[in-house]
């Protein structure tokens, strides 16, 4: 996410958003709801937050606390936002050229302790992908690509810090280092970087932000005229060869992750603008910055090639802005997904900034996950940040708990990295207990394409209710493990319930359904 370099405390850590010209004049709030119906759920839909650990913004909020104390911080949180409805974690491994993981071949980050390099005694990321899996949540791994420091500290960095190791891969633009795109160097490193996740760790996707080539600052020059001499003889404009530098970063990183996991996920989250009308001819019909202009990087291609699984542009401005408006960008971006998932940015953090009245109306999010559930190209939403959400910004948790997510989903299969679904589970049986209802069934058989059952999702019905899976609020379980039984404790005395049991396989490919099972609550 695109952040200031320094922060203001208030009630809770709040991020200041760099809007640019985008933002430009605010039109009138939207007072009243869209009136969409929504009022049948998605049985599959992204629900997704940023957990940021850069600056402690997020995650861990004390980097002096124990490992026992940070850990318990961040379970806690996961459980909030599993009972917000929230399915899916993207958590910050990767600030800047350190990493909150063990294996790995960059120094542990200062975020954990304060001192790059020191051990917190715990790998968080394993704990991390525990916990969310617990919860049956996904976890994406979130890397910061090209930046190496988030200050000009740099004799605080740790000796094994790789700006120490190969200071010729980097230059200073703002006052921090960043990675060189142009050296092709560079990019084997990255790529190696993260594929020590993907080898290494349970986690469900990579996930990448928008932090490519820097962000233009004025005064500031990128220090690669070298760099193109040296690479760019195929090029006629350095522009053109930046672009193709980080096409060639994403290009790698696809074919190394989806080589390794081919069921892993893969997605970038870029700035909300690709590109305006004024500067291509494909743009949006907007005035502000852009990815494709200022940070080179032209995420719409990735989709085009399908090289990524799915794209969460920062869609951070209300709707009807005039300047860079949610609707006209939502609708830009869902005409352009070539197949691949949307997964909206939104930014329930803009609540608490001065200069953005739009977000003061407890409306305005709402409203704009109308029009998402109205377009049938958008997957969902990913909201920054995570302390936004649990501090119940504008009493967006509150809406999202019962209203939007008041039913569970599962975020959508994608058909093109798995379409077959397991088989369906054996031998289903149900007892009454004291407390409950015991459901137990036999793990099926292996799919077709040999993938086991990576879970479960556990139906009930009462009465006279249609046996309809394709409604959530039939939904009373969904777990991401292989454990065969299920305790239902939420019964009501003598009442007859009706149970059905389906496996998914790792990406939510769901089997048919086992026979109906039937038991009259104790």
């Amino acid at each position: 996410m695109r952040l200031y370099k320094y922060f203001f405390a208030a009630l809770l850590s709040v991020l200041t958003y760099t809007t640019a010209c985008a933002q430009g004049p605010l039109v009138g709030d939207t007072a009243t709801d869209i009136e969409i119906d929504t009022t049948r759920q998605p049985k599959y839909e992204m629900r997704a937050v940023w957990i940021a650990t850069v600056v402690n913004l997020d995650w861990p909020t004390n980097a002096r606390a124990t490992a026992e104390a940070q850990k318990k911080e961040l379970a806690d949180e996961m459980s909030v936002h599993q009972q917000n409805g929230i399915n899916a974690i993207m958590f910050q491994v990767r600030p800047a050229a350190d990493a909150l993981y063990a294996k790995s071949r960059e120094p542990w980050s200062k975020y954990l302790t304060t001192k790059q390099g020191q051990d917190p005694g715990y790998d968080p990321l394993e704990f991390a992908v525990a916990e969310a899996h617990k919860r049956g949540m996904e976890l994406h791994a979130w890397f910061n690509p090209y930046r190496a420091t988030f200050d000009n500290k740099f004799w605080t960095l740790a000796q094994d810090h790789v700006t120490r190791t190969h200071p010729d891969w980097f230059f200073i633009y703002d006052g921090i280092k960043l990675f060189n795109p142009g050296i092709p160097e560079v990019r084997e490193y990255i790529v190696q970087v993260i594929l020590d996740v993907v080898k290494n760790y349970d986690v469900d996707g990579i996930h990448m932000d928008d932090y490519f080539y820097p962000y233009p600052v004025r005064g500031q020059v990128i220090n690669d005229a070298e760099t193109f001499a040296k690479y760019g003889a195929d090029f006629d404009n350095i522009k053109d060869w930046r672009r193709n530098n980080v096409d060639q970063l994403i290009h790698m990183m696809a074919d190394s992750v989806h080589k390794y996991k081919p069921r892993m996920k893969f997605g970038i989250s870029p700035f909300g603008i690709w590109a305006n009308k004024s500067q291509h001819p494909d743009g949006s019909a907007t005035n502000g910055g852009s990815s494709y202009i200022e940070n080179f990087a032209d995420t719409r291609k990735w989709m085009q090639e399908g090289w990524i699984d799915y794209l969460s542009p920062q869609i951070y401005w209300h709707i009807g802005n005039r300047a860079a408006g949610f609707d006209v960008l939502l609708d830009w971006w869902s005409n352009n997904t070539y197949n691949r998932h949307l997964y909206v940015g939104q930014a329930p953090y803009r609540f608490y900034e001065q200069r953005s009245p739009a977000f003061k109306n407890p409306s305005e999010i709402p409203n704009q996950l109308r029009l998402i559930r109205a377009n049938p190209r958008v997957q969902g939403s990913i909201y920054f940040r995570s302390q936004s959400l649990i501090a119940n910004a504008n009493h967006l948790a509150d809406t999202l708990r019962k209203d939007f997510y008041r039913y569970p989903a599962m975020p959508p299969p994608m058909m093109w990295l798995d379409s077959v679904p397991p088989n369906p589970v054996q031998n289903l049986t149900a007892r009454a207990e004291n407390r409950g209802i015991m459901l137990k069934w036999n793990a099926p058989v292996v799919a077709e394409d040999g993938e086991a059952a990576y879970g479960y999702v556990v139906y009930r019905f009462q009465g006279s209710e249609k046996f309809d899976l394709a409604d959530p609020k039939n939904i009373v379980h969904v777990q991401y493990d292989t454990t065969p039984y299920y305790f239902d404790t939420n019964i009501q005395r003598g009442q007859t319930y009706f149970y059905v049991v389906t496996a998914i396989d790792r990406l939510k490919n769901e089997s048919d359904r086992s026979p109906t099972m039937a038991m009259k609550a104790p």
